[in-house]
Order: C-alpha cells, then structure tokens, then sequence
C-alpha cells in the first residue's frame, strides 16, 4: 500500500468569550456537530487513521478526539499531540512529514490550523485551495516507505479535498 496523509483543519471554534486565550478556545456547536459526520465520512471512504498528530490547542484537541471517537478502527493511542502544530507554518508540518519513520503507519493524519493547512496543501499539491474548518486533503504519496517520499521529492498527488459543505454535512 502506498503511504497515504490526511490533512485536516480544525473544526469550526467559539468566539463567545472575547477575553478567552486563543489556545483555550473549544469547538462551537457547528464543530461539535460536523467533525464526527467528517470523521465518518473519511472512514467510509477507507482512510482511517493508523497515527493521527494533532495541534494541543483545545479546538484541534477536540476536534482531533471526537475524529477518533468516530472514524471506526481509530484507539487513543493512536492519536498523539505536537506544540509545534500549534499556528504551524507550513514547513513544521512538512518537517515533521520529513523525519516520519514508522513505517507500520500507512495512513498519518495532521489536524492543525490555517493558514499553516492551506500553504501546506498548496505547497504539496501545487496548487491553491481553501481549507475550511473541518476541511480534509487526501494525498497520495506515491511511495511504499515513508524514507522514500523526499528521495527524489515528487510532487504529492492530492487526491481528494473535501469541505463539510461539499460533502453535505452543514
């Protein structure tokens, strides 16, 4: 099987408490009702998850926990946090793609934050596409082993993008 990266946003967080640290915000009720009709929707489309490396900032946290609770086939110990994730660049996400090494994982989940998603996408696809709250990019690695990916680096085939509004879920 050739290796495979999931890339998703955030889902959708509250703004009801101005005076709250933007580390500390929590998912909204819209958050709460679409990422577990995301995370359904990935599994059924045979992506679960072997490894998911969340963002440790509560809405990533939440949203990344609520995927495990519903994709099916997805453990707790399958989902770990990164304080790099946190409001990311790019090229943090792409670094940590870089020095992956488990090859057991054939399917590696990112949840993080805009706009390190969106230049991440862009940069691996080449080309531009919005990454929405609860939005996932599926990419292709073309490689059978992680090691293999950067040597020569070809661009990634971004397979699928799917935005809830696309894909029915409101």
């Amino acid at each position: 099987m050739t290796k495979q990266l999931l890339v998703m946003r955030h889902a959708k967080s509250s703004w009801s408490d101005p005076a709250m640290k933007d580390f500390d915000r929590p998912l909204n009720k819209r958050g709460l009702r679409v990422t577990p009709e995301v995370a359904k929707f990935v599994h059924l489309q045979g992506l679960t998850p072997d490894l998911i490396i969340s963002s440790p900032a509560k809405r990533a946290r939440m949203t990344s926990e609520i995927f495990v609770e519903h994709c099916g086939g997805v453990s707790k110990e399958q989902l770990v946090f990164n304080d790099d994730f946190y409001h990311a660049p790019f090229t943090v996400y792409q670094e940590a793609l870089e020095q992956f090494k488990n090859e057991e994982v054939n399917i590696l989940m990112f949840v993080g934050h805009n706009p390190g998603m969106e230049d991440l996408v862009e940069d691996f696809g080449d080309q531009w596409q919005t990454m929405p709250t609860a939005a996932v990019a599926h990419f292709d690695l073309g490689k059978t082993e992680w090691s293999e990916i950067w040597e020569p680096f070809e661009e990634l085939t971004l397979k699928n993008l799917w935005r809830p509004k696309e894909i029915n879920i409101r």
